[in-house]
């Protein structure tokens, strides 16, 4: 069962003595208590460089679970005790309200595999690129998600390699390094096949998937000229696209596994809170492994420097980072169960389907009392405005004129 202090982010011994929100010295050291100390002297000292959107993301976050967003009262049915409990911020950003979409996202996601081999794709633009892209993020993402299915396309396409003419892409951008340095990159987990255009299945060689020098290539080539239509390749040194471009091709087994790698970073933020040591002195310490490494270390930066490298991946407002394509699309006409005969009728044989491969989501541990221990129940949220919601009234409101889950999140 999950505990209160688990719930609010604070500590059970803070609301047995009836306070609401925990400071510092109650808990380690947290992303919103690195914005609280430093947060205002950063604003500050950069003023009007700090876009609106990196201003909202550091006040969400620096309140969340502190009660400016209103709270929850919960009712012990054991010991009848009613206890409040400061509401979460929910910014996509926030290192601390994301693990139950990670549970819903992973098991609609292995729901959908089908029963094939899968491999994971990796796009990573220059490092002479990246000042760029990091300055016109909204318009470059677009332009890398644009460039990499373009890629992927038309070599699936050719009948020297697959000769599919459909494909299903779930793609996936990142944009930190270990260290929380800027680092854009795009992932993309795409079963060993596609639909022809007769409809068959069509699958690419065992353990092989694409040509990985051609799929580099193609990506710098359409990314070049999609960027030079966009206005943004003019500052560009053209010698840029002639250098080798970074393209990772892995089987990734019948696609679980690659899967759950993905859920730790589609909803988790540039930094979790764990990995935060102390933010004293001035200074953030934080843990990180170095690259082909399972050593942790300790880096040591400048409060600041470490709130910019933060800020860098803050992304912009309404730009969903998760994509599906092909048939995996909202817009497609052809369901998954559909295309997983097609792949059974190619491999004359029924294998295991990808429902019987997904494991079941997580279901949400009930809440218990801080005081008796025994199970809590909802009485109802009151928002920062004052309004009270009870729980019917949330429910009926999450299932009135539900719509299939999107094929982009987004929760700025």
């Amino acid at each position: 069962m999950a505990t209160l202090a688990e719930v609010a982010g604070v500590s059970a011994a803070a609301y047995r003595h009836g306070e609401p929100t925990a400071r510092a010295e109650d808990r380690r050291p947290t992303l919103a208590e690195v914005f609280r100390r430093y947060g205002a002297a950063y604003l500050e000292k950069f003023g009007d460089r700090v876009p609106a959107a990196h201003r909202k993301v550091m006040h969400t976050i620096e309140h969340c679970r502190d009660g400016a967003f209103g709270f929850a009262l919960y009712r012990c049915d054991g010991c009848g005790a009613t206890h409040h409990v400061p509401r979460s911020c929910g910014n996509r950003h926030c290192p601390t309200c994301q693990q139950h979409k990670v549970d819903e996202w992973l098991g609609r996601e292995l729901d959908r595999l089908l029963p094939c081999e899968y491999f994971l794709v990796t796009f990573t633009v220059r490092p002479e690129l990246r000042r760029l892209v990091r300055s016109h993020a909204a318009v470059a993402y677009r332009l890398m998600f644009q460039a990499a299915l373009a890629a992927i396309v038309e070599l699936a396409a050719d009948p020297r390699h697959i000769g599919a003419v459909r494909l299903g892409l779930l793609a996936v951008l990142h944009t930190w390094g270990r260290a929380l340095d800027y680092h854009p990159h795009i992932d993309f987990i795409v079963p060993a096949g596609g639909l022809a255009t007769d409809g068959t299945w069509r699958a690419s060689r065992p353990g092989f998937f694409l040509p990985v020098r051609a799929l580099s290539v193609k990506f710098a080539a359409k990314l070049r000229d999609l960027m030079k239509q966009a206005g943004l390749g003019g500052a560009l040194d053209r010698s840029v696209w002639k250098k080798p471009w970074v393209v990772h091709v892995q089987p990734a087994g019948d696609g679980r596994n690659a899967l759950r790698y993905l859920a730790r970073y589609v909803f988790r933020v540039a930094i979790s809170n764990s990995r935060i040591v102390s933010c004293d002195g001035g200074r953030v310490v934080f843990r990180y492994q170095k690259s082909g490494s399972r050593r942790w270390s300790l880096m040591s930066l400048d409060a600041f420097e470490f709130i910019r490298r933060f800020l860098e991946h803050v992304l912009p407002r309404g730009f969903p980072k998760i994509r599906h394509y092909g048939f995996l699309s909202r817009a497609s006409r052809q369901s998954i169960a559909e295309v997983r005969r097609r792949v059974e009728d190619f491999t004359f044989q029924t294998t295991l389907t990808a429902t019987a491969l997904a494991a079941a989501p997580a279901l949400p541990r009930p809440v218990t009392c801080p005081s008796c221990g025994g199970p809590m129940r909802l009485e109802y949220l009151v928002l920062a405005s004052g309004r009270r919601i009870a729980p019917r009234r949330l429910v009926l409101r999450s299932t009135r004129g539900k719509r299939p889950a999107p094929s982009a999140v987004d929760s700025s």
